[in-house]
């Protein structure tokens, strides 16, 4: 089996060696989580960052806290609800007319308020168009260090995050500490992590804190918000059946035999990075660990090599079905069902076959 690339050696961009840090920045405690809540819907990758930030937690001995700004008061407090029954221990809320609508001015300035009245040691965020909008800021704001997109996450017995992320186009994996400086923030791609169980009637303590804002003070207007569910973007990384293609397909036309399976199973389709590169498929759809990390019930990969940027962003998945005319292809090693065949004929077979056998299900039931 090909080894996974291994991570550098944990550096801090600011100091060569770890400084003693000063009595202030020992005032730093707990690991908090950004709760990306828009219109009453919290975010997957939130809750999937509370059951990691749980294990970091109670490795350090701390508390788990939630960060929710809105303008819904009675959603807020809904969503402080789900929480606690996924981990957290106390949820910090800012309610405010002005954060009805995401806008990076009103959250970075309820977010740092926060984190500089009640100082946490590390604060994580989804690395989503809205998390890492926000983490930069936050990061910029706070004077600290922000490790982006990572896909690891540890800590030590001082306290010390380290945050692993990919490098040079995923060929290198990279852990990042950030020694001299509070928060330790990170962002985290989505499906990452799995999902942490559920606790029903789990309960913790919420604390509201103001956010002295006027609408006046506010560039941004909102107009209009378009929900994800209504653009025209892929739905990759929550989808259950995932349906992708590679050079093996050998031409952009013979792509889309990847599309017409995915069209009967219901799945989402994607593809590898080289067809990325080809113009065959758009970016929101490239699958890897450049691209959207997946965690679907079924993956079938047609034409796909495997190479460890791939491995990295579907390894979760419960099945992985490869197809492959290269019986030594890397992705028969941590494929879970293997087929050496050509994904060109194989395919509208099994396009075929599923139509009949979904025709066959709807006529029996």
């Amino acid at each position: 089996m090909t080894d996974a690339p291994k991570a550098a050696p944990a550096t801090n961009s600011r100091a060569g060696t770890k400084k003693e840090l000063s009595e202030h920045f020992k005032t730093y405690k707990h690991v908090w989580v950004f709760i990306e809540c828009e219109y009453g819907v919290i975010h997957p990758v939130s809750l999937e960052l509370l059951g990691e930030a749980r294990k970091l937690a109670d490795k350090r001995g701390v508390s788990l806290a939630g960060v929710i700004l809105g303008s819904d008061a009675n959603l807020i407090a809904a969503a402080a609800t789900v929480c606690f029954e996924h981990g957290a221990d106390l949820v910090y809320t800012v309610t405010d007319p002005t954060l009805a609508h995401y806008r990076n001015e009103a959250f970075t300035k309820g977010m740092t308020d926060v984190v500089n009245t009640y100082k946490p040691e590390i604060l994580l965020l989804g690395a989503t168009t809205l998390g890492r909008d926000l983490a930069g800021s936050v990061a910029t704001t706070l004077l600290t260090g922000l490790t982006a997109d990572s896909t690891a996450l540890a800590i030590d017995d001082e306290g010390s995050l380290a945050a692993t992320r990919p490098t040079f186009g995923g060929s290198l994996l990279c852990t990042i500490m950030t020694l001299n400086y509070r928060p330790q923030m990170a962002t985290v791609r989505p499906r990452v992590f799995g999902m942490p169980p559920r606790e029903p009637g789990r309960r913790g303590e919420i604390i509201a804190h103001p956010l002295n804002l006027a609408e006046d003070d506010i560039v941004t207007k909102v107009l209009q918000f378009v929900a994800d569910r209504d653009s025209n973007q892929s739905q990759l990384a929550y989808a259950d059946i995932v349906v992708a293609g590679g050079l093996g397909l050998r031409s952009a036309e013979n792509f889309e035999l990847v599309k017409a399976l995915a069209s009967v199973l219901g799945a989402e389709y994607g593809g590898s990075r080289p067809l990325v590169q080809k113009g065959w498929i758009t970016a929101d759809r490239q699958i890897g660990q450049t691209g959207k990390t997946i965690r679907p019930k079924l993956y079938i990969a047609a034409g796909i090599s495997g190479a460890i940027q791939h491995r990295v962003g579907v390894e979760g998945a419960d099945t992985i079905v490869a197809i492959n005319t290269d019986p030594n292809a890397q992705i028969f090693e941590f494929a879970h069902l293997g087929i050496v065949a050509d994904a060109i004929k194989l395919l509208p077979a099994l396009t075929e076959a599923f139509r009949k056998r979904l025709s066959v299900n709807r006529l029996a039931s």
